[in-house]
């Protein structure tokens, strides 16, 4: 996910975008605890995902 796309989303689908991100770091967690992880390089770029999200909602927080 690009943050030139992120930057074209209103906060509402930003806020969606970053609880679908959470349940799904929630559930890489998940499985990296009971030993079922696929593909261990998803966990990074999820947590980078979140970063990007986050950062683009204080930068639209603080145009405001």
């Amino acid at each position: 996910m690009k943050a030139e796309e992120l930057r074209k989303k209103n906060s509402n689908e930003l806020q969606g975008e970053l609880q679908e991100l959470l349940k799904e770091q929630f559930k890489l967690r998940m499985q990296k605890g009971s030993g079922q992880m696929s593909n261990p390089a998803r966990i990074k770029a999820v947590r980078r995902d979140i970063a990007r999200i986050k950062t683009i909602m204080n930068e639209m927080g603080n145009k405001a």
